[in-house]
């Protein structure tokens, strides 16, 4: 074989890898289809559930948030340049490190347009089947960054964890999702942030006509005792934020709570706030969510 033709096989072998990697990539997002032309090389996160997926592909993205108000987070990101925060992206920052993509999602997504002055931008928004979003933004980040395996790793790690849960709630009677947030309280349905717990695991709710909207439906402690819910599941969006206020079980340690089947069952669930609602859609923040889920369900069994 002739150095000529050896040096010509070689060309036609580069040629050919330049050409698969330039060509154009479409994914789902939330608001629509989005082609890119090539696969991004740099990609800057303005939402932490994107930061938690992009890492958990092995991916570190060039620029990011902060604060993130998660520490399972803090290793992944460590050294990364910070970009503004979640409602106040930094333009300059983000505009010098030239990215090929900016990802915006629920709390950033209000600066799209401005921020597609610097790059083209995707909107990674988590809706309300948290799961199903999660999912899909799994499928568009692993086809933006080559980590389909790692992808199929995880998908399938989130598909095993949803069957154990829906195999543990079959026979827990109904469910009522309640937010405290300090001493205010609210509940949400099926249709809500958190109506995965519902339809993902197929567990009925505790009061059928609770009318959603982003915030829930504000209630008192005598709602809930009328409502008399088989379990309670919690979320506590002032420990989320770090706001400083009286924690949820502060809040609910009282006879109008004392007094329903939940607590005197001892099937009250404290998820963890900051992968629920800072982080809902994350990979990691649905694998660690379903796996608190998982134990305070074989603990209250």
């Amino acid at each position: 074989m002739s150095l000529r033709f050896l040096r010509y096989f070689s060309f036609l072998v580069t040629l050919s890898a330049t050409s698969v990697i330039a060509e154009p990539i479409t994914v789902e997002t939330a608001a629509g289809p989005m082609t890119v032309a090539e696969r991004p090389e740099s990609i800057v996160a303005l939402d932490v559930a994107a930061i938690d997926t992009l890492t958990a592909l092995g991916v570190a993205p060039s620029g990011v948030v902060a604060p993130l108000f998660v520490n399972y987070l803090d290793e992944a990101t460590a050294g990364l340049p910070a970009v503004g925060s979640l409602f106040e992206p930094d333009f300059e920052a983000i505009a010098a490190l030239n990215p090929d993509l900016i990802v915006v999602g629920g709390r950033s997504v209000a600066m799209a347009d401005a921020l597609s002055t610097i790059a083209p931008v995707a909107d990674m928004t988590i809706g309300t089947d948290m799961i199903a979003d999660g999912l899909s933004r799994l499928d568009a980040y692993a086809a933006l960054t080559g980590t389909g395996d790692t992808a199929e790793d995880l998908r399938r790690a989130i598909s095993d964890r949803l069957e154990r849960a829906r195999a543990m709630v079959a026979d827990r009677g109904n469910v009522l999702i309640l937010m405290t947030n300090g001493p205010k309280l609210s509940v949400f349905g099926r249709d809500s942030r958190f109506g995965w717990l519902h339809t993902a695991l197929n567990w009925p709710q505790a009061v059928d006509d609770i009318s959603e909207s982003r915030h829930g439906e504000a209630v008192t402690f005598e709602y809930i005792a009328a409502a008399d819910p088989d379990t309670l599941v919690v979320i506590d969006r002032g420990q989320a934020v770090g706001e400083g206020t009286e924690n949820a079980r502060a809040t609910l340690d009282n006879d109008l709570i004392h007094d329903t089947r939940a607590w005197q069952s001892g099937r009250v669930i404290y998820l963890t706030p900051a992968e629920t609602y800072i982080a809902a859609g994350g990979t990691q923040a649905i694998i660690r969510t379903l796996d608190d889920l998982i134990a305070a369900l074989a603990e209250s069994a």
